[in-house]
Formats: C-alpha cells, sequence, structure tokens
C-alpha cells in the first residue's frame, strides 16, 4: 500500500483578518491524531513584533537561504521578505498536511507549485479589518487605510479559484471550529 501525498492547506486573507489566531486555535484544538504540521514563517521582521509565532531573519540571511534553495515558497509584501521552507514538501511527501499561512499575491504560483492545494480565504468586514489593525497597533493611520484598499481590490479573490471561504466576523471560536472542520474533513488518512 502507498502512501497518499498530503494536503497544503493555504490559508489566505487580508492582514487583520485574523488568519494568525485561527492558526493558532487549531493548532491548539486539533486531535493528536491529526497528522497535521503548521508551517512556521521565516520572515525579515523582528521576532517580538507580534502576531505569528515566525523565524526572525534579516534581509541577509533571508537572501542566503533564498539563494541555497532552502524555501519552497517565497515572496515580499510591505517591504518585508517571507519564506516557507523546504521542510513542507518532505512532510507532504511523507502523508502529513501542511497547513501555511500564505500570501494572496502568491496565490496563483503556489497553485501552480501544489496542485494538491487547498486556499482557504479567511474573510472580514472592511470595518472589522479596520478595528483589528488599530488594535494589533503595527501600522500608522496611513498603511492601515493603504490596507484597507489593498483589501477591497483582493476582495475579489473569494469568489475565484475555488477557494473555501471562512468568515471571522464574529467570535474566534466560530471561525476556528469551521477551520478544524475543514482540516478534519480532507483527511486523507490517520497517522499510524
Amino acid at each position: 500500500m502507498t502512501m497518499a501525498e498530503g494536503r497544503l492547506f493555504y490559508i489566505i486573507g487580508a492582514s487583520g483578518s485574523g488568519k494568525d489566531s485561527l492558526i493558532r486555535y487549531a493548532r491548539e484544538h486539533l486531535p493528536h491524531d491529526a497528522c497535521t504540521l503548521f508551517a512556521h514563517r521565516y520572515i525579515t521582521r523582528a521576532a517580538d513584533a507580534g502576531g505569528e509565532n515566525h523565524i526572525a531573519l534579516n534581509r541577509a540571511e533571508f537572501h542566503l537561504r533564498l539563494h541555497q534553495g532552502c524555501f519552497s515558497m517565497h515572496w515580499d509584501s510591505h517591504n518585508t521578505l517571507y519564506g516557507i521552507g523546504k521542510e513542507i514538501d518532505h512532510w507532504m511527501a511523507q502523508g502529513l498536511d501542511v497547513v501555511v499561512n500564505g500570501s494572496r499575491a502568491y496565490l496563483d504560483h503556489a497553485m501552480q507549485l501544489y496542485p494538491n492545494i487547498m486556499p482557504v480565504w479567511i474573510h472580514v468586514s472592511m470595518d472589522k479589518l479596520r478595528q483589528r489593525l488599530q488594535q494589533r497597533g503595527r501600522e500608522t493611520e496611513a498603511e492601515i487605510e493603504e490596507r484597507i484598499a489593498l483589501a477591497k481590490q483582493l476582495d475579489h479573490i473569494a469568489h475565484e479559484k475555488g477557494l473555501e471561504v471562512i468568515n471571522n466576523n464574529n467570535q474566534l471560536h466560530e471561525a476556528g471550529a469551521a477551520l478544524l472542520a475543514l482540516l478534519s474533513s480532507q483527511r486523507q488518512q490517520r497517522c499510524a
């Protein structure tokens, strides 16, 4: 019997939509036999910047890793570099599902690299998005308005590419339950 390859769950949504919180919720609530791993992102942002648990790199370290072929995916957003390590390819080859905090702008490329991808759009209203961006305090008012404008431009993506859509306008546990249900329903096999 051959092992089925794992699936890539590519989580996308506007900055401030709650992707990090939902991924953390899923990590904490998945059953122990779920056979799902959560990829850390390599980011040129300080480790204590808040939000996700990422691996902080300076730009020179990032470019060295990129040049050495350490990333399976990488992109630049808002003058910050993001990478997903090659380890996800090994994990999926072993039959494990992988959850990645992805980029909307990189989605087309990710779909070419991973035909078995499951893109998941975290949707939030513009009012809620503005409120969350203000609360996290990482951006200036001008940067918040820029992110809102970008979110409006890219909101149409939720109606394309066969995305699974999770509404995150209400309580975290509601959207978290929807993400857990999606991860569980797509499970191809269980860990031995």
